[in-house]
């Protein structure tokens, strides 16, 4: 997870100045993607810009500053880059969602992003499908040296009395459900696809003493935690499983940390209520770049300190690709039954 904070464009429409797109003319009809790949920063755009050849720059008022263009190819698909952390996600998603620019109501929308990785469930490089994007954030938090005896950390519920109780869910983002048949066939379309390694991560995946996390990667479905706090250490990730499966009841697994994809969300909810997308044809996959707690023996804090030293941060972004391509090229090539919704079988 990373964090970054700073957008500007739309002052220039406010002052009466213009903002042109590069290659769409101001009378043009707004452009309708096929798919609309989401990043949150450049190294997590980059393979995506020059494999699928996204030449066409679209610039949108509202984006990043750091990434102000949409890029676009022949086959209707693009990719927005948004900047890291929740505020940029919000912010770039929703600025997208109701630009003029696009006519997003039919457009497949896919998440791919690094993150950390549970190695309960997955390791250095795998690939994880979302069903549930969870709210790791909203939570109450105390010191934990200050916790009652028997709380394994300072985290609960906001409005509860223990760590492991339910919380109301007041905040309406605590936790959302993607499509399962979107997922369902994502994965199917990915599943056999072989993953990547480094020398780096291939070494230090055998650290741990049980699979899969001392197997090679594989693509897999697995849910997401969210919050802007970069956490690590065995306790916290702990937490994060605990914490998955309440808020689930029961039927989530806590497998890729992040800090976007609640945010992500709930912009293309947002907009999917006026009818400007359909929040229903969003995918969400991440790739483990880091594991989110040590193996036995080793250092709690080094393994935030020195994260990449793991070497997986360079397989997680080929293998986002990999493990993505699959569906972006069905939808492209089968246009005429993505258009109506997931395809059947």
């Amino acid at each position: 997870m990373q964090t970054h904070n700073r957008f500007i464009l739309a002052a220039a429409l406010c002052l009466g100045g213009s903002l042109t797109a590069p290659a769409q003319a101001a009378d043009a009809p707004p452009v309708q993607p096929k798919v609309m790949l989401i990043a949150m920063f450049g190294p997590e755009s980059q393979l995506w810009i020059e494999r699928l050849k996204l030449t066409r720059d679209i610039a949108v008022p509202g984006l990043s500053a750091e990434y102000p263009m949409v890029h676009c190819n022949d086959d209707q698909v693009c990719l927005m880059t948004t900047g890291m952390g929740q505020t940029n996600a919000t912010a770039s998603t929703l600025a997208l969602a109701l630009s003029s620019e696009f006519d997003l109501r039919k457009t497949w929308f896919l998440v791919a992003g690094i993150a950390g990785i549970n190695p309960k469930l997955g390791t250095l490089g795998t690939t994880a499908w979302a069903h549930y994007l969870v709210e790791f954030g909203t939570q109450w938090e105390i010191d934990s040296r200050d916790a009652p005896k028997g709380w394994p950390t300072g985290y609960l519920g906001i409005n509860t009395k223990g760590p492991n109780e339910k919380p109301p869910l007041d905040y309406k983002t605590e936790v959302f459900e993607l499509n399962p048949a979107l997922q369902s066939k994502a994965y199917e379309l990915s599943r056999h696809v072989v993953l990547s390694e480094s020398k780096e991560s291939s070494h230090w995946r055998q650290h741990y003493p049980h699979a899969p996390a001392n197997l090679p990667p594989m693509v897999t479905r697995c849910d997401t935690v969210a919050g802007n706090t970069w956490f690590s250490g065995t306790r916290l990730s702990e937490r994060a499983e605990v914490w998955t499966r309440l808020l689930t009841d029961g039927k989530g697994e806590y497998c890729t940390t992040q800090q976007e994809d609640n945010s992500t969300y709930e912009a293309l909810l947002r907009a999917s209520r006026i009818g400007r997308v359909d929040i229903q044809r969003l995918a969400v996959v991440r790739a483990g770049s880091d594991f989110d707690r040590p193996y036995p023996g080793y250092s709690e804090v080094d393994n935030l300190l020195k994260y990449a030293d793991q070497g997986g941060f360079v397989p997680a972004l080929e293998n986002l690709y990999r493990t993505g391509e699959p569906l972006v090229k069905d939808i492209v090539g089968h246009w005429g039954e993505w258009e109506k919704g997931v395809p059947a079988g």
